[in-house]
C-alpha cells in the first residue's frame, strides 16, 4: 500500500476519473413487455451499457476514487483484486487509464470471455482453485508486490455514495420518474460483495420511499441463509456457475438488514432465465441477470394473484457475450450434467401468463 503519495499525481488522476465519468452516458432503463400481467410494470437497469460493460463499472470507479482519496493508491502502486470477473474487468479498465499494473485474482472457472477483456485492458490473471481461496492470495500478492488490494467485498458498501452523486439508485428512481408507476413496489437485486444492494437499501430509506429491496441469490450462496439464520455465515459445498453473485462467506460490505425478501435460485434457473429474456428483448443478458428474473417473475406472480398494480425494476448486470463458451454453449452445460430445457419453459409460460409454476 502506497502510504506516500504525490498530491499532484493524485489530483490528476482523480480529474482523469471524473473526465472519464463525464463522457460517458447514463445506463437505460428498458421496459419489458409483459402483456399477460397489464397492471405490472417490469424494467431492466441495462448495466451492460457502461464503458467496462456491466455494473461493476460502478463499483471499480468508487473503489478506485476511494483509495485514492486515502492515500493508498500512488503513481507506482500495483492493483491487486480478488474477483470472478467483472469486477476485475472494470478495474483494470480504471488500472490502464492511470498507468497503473493491475493482477486480478480469480477462480479457475472463470469465463474465458472475462479472462480476454481483462487482458485487453492490461491487466493479468492469478488463478485460484476456488473463490474462497481468492482473499488470502490477493493479500499475500499485495504484500509481495508492495501494491493495494482493493477488496471489493471489504469496501463496497462504503466506497459508494449512498445519498445520491448519481449512484445507481438515484438514476433509477429519476428515470422512473415519468412511469406509470413511478416508485417501484418492488427492486430485486444479486449480491457479491453486497455493496449494490446497501446502496440501493440505504437510499431507498434516506427518500423515504416504500419500495422494498429483493434479494436474488444463487441456491449455493450463504447470503439467503444468513437472512434466514444470522448464524450461518459459511457455505463449503460447490459453488455456484454464475459470476459475479452468491459467495461461500457473509461479505464485510453485505448488509442483511437492507434486504426485506430473498429467493433462492438454481444456476440451471438463472441460465435458462438468461436464454428466455435474451430472446424475448433482442439483447443477450448474462446469468446474473438471469437468477434476477427468476426472483421477479416469482414477486410479480405474487402480485398477479393479490390483485395488486405497480413496477418491479432489475439489473441488465452484462452481457451474455462474456458467457458464450459456457452459460450459452450445449456441449458446456451438458459436459456439467445441467439441463435447462424444464426451467425454459417455465420462464417461457410466465411471460406469456405472469406466473411462475415451479414444481
Amino acid at each position: 500500500m502506497n502510504t506516500h503519495c504525490p498530491r499532484t499525481w493524485v489530483s490528476t488522476a482523480i480529474q482523469i476519473i471524473e473526465a472519464d465519468f463525464n463522457r460517458s452516458s447514463d445506463t437505460h432503463l428498458l421496459r419489458v413487455p409483459m402483456p399477460a400481467v397489464p397492471g405490472v410494470e417490469l424494467y431492466l437497469k441495462d448495466e451492460s451499457t457502461h464503458p467496462s460493460g456491466s455494473l461493476k463499472h460502478r463499483l471499480a470507479r468508487s473503489l478506485f476514487l476511494y483509495g485514492l482519496c486515502n492515500g493508498w493508491i500512488g503513481p507506482e502502486t500495483t492493483i491487486i483484486e480478488a474477483s470472478s470477473g467483472s469486477t476485475a474487468v472494470s478495474e483494470a479498465y480504471f488500472a490502464r487509464m492511470l498507468g497503473l499494473r493491475f493482477i486480478a485474482v480469480m477462480p479457475r472457472s472463470t469465463s474465458a470471455e472475462k479472462i480476454a477483456q481483462i487482458a485487453f485492458y492490461g491487466g493479468e490473471s492469478h488463478f485460484v482453485d476456488s473463490p474462497a481461496e481468492m482473499y488470502a492470495e490477493s493479500a499475500r500478492l499485495a504484500e509481495d508486490l508492495g501494491g493495494h488490494y482493493m477488496d471489493q467485498f471489504t469496501y463496497a458498501e462504503r466506497a459508494t455514495d449512498w445519498r445520491g452523486n448519481n449512484n445507481i439508485a438515484e438514476s433509477i428512481f429519476s428515470q422512473m420518474s415519468h412511469e406509470e408507476h413511478p416508485v417501484p413496489s418492488w427492486i430485486v437485486v444479486g449480491a457479491g460483495t453486497g455493496g449494490t444492494s446497501a446502496t440501493l437499501g440505504r437510499y431507498i430509506r434516506y427518500r423515504r420511499l416504500p419500495t422494498k429491496l429483493c434479494l436474488a441469490d444463487p441456491e449455493a450462496s450463504v447470503f439467503h441463509r444468513h437472512l434466514a439464520d444470522r448464524a450461518v455465515c459459511t457455505v463449503s459445498e460447490p459453488p455456484s456457475l454464475i459470476e459475479g453473485i452468491g459467495r461461500p462467506r457473509c461479505e464485510p460490505s453485505f448488509v442483511p438488514e437492507l434486504i426485506d425478501r430473498a429467493f433462492a435460485v438454481p444456476d440451471a434457473a438463472s441460465i435458462a432465465a438468461a436464454r428466455v429474456l435474451s430472446r424475448r428483448i433482442g439483447r443477450s443478458c448474462g446469468g446474473s441477470t438471469g437468477t434476477n428474473l427468476w426472483a421477479v417473475a416469482q414477486i410479480i406472480g405474487e402480485m398477479v394473484q393479490n390483485g395488486e398494480r405497480g413496477s418491479v425494476v432489475t439489473l441488465l448486470c452484462d452481457s451474455g457475450e462474456r458467457y458464450r463458451s459456457t452459460h450459452f454453449d450445449d456441449a458446456w452445460l451438458k459436459s456439467r450434467g445441467i439441463d435447462i430445457g424444464p426451467a425454459e419453459q417455465v420462464m417461457e409460460r410466465f411471460f406469456e401468463t405472469g406466473t411462475l409454476s415451479v414444481a
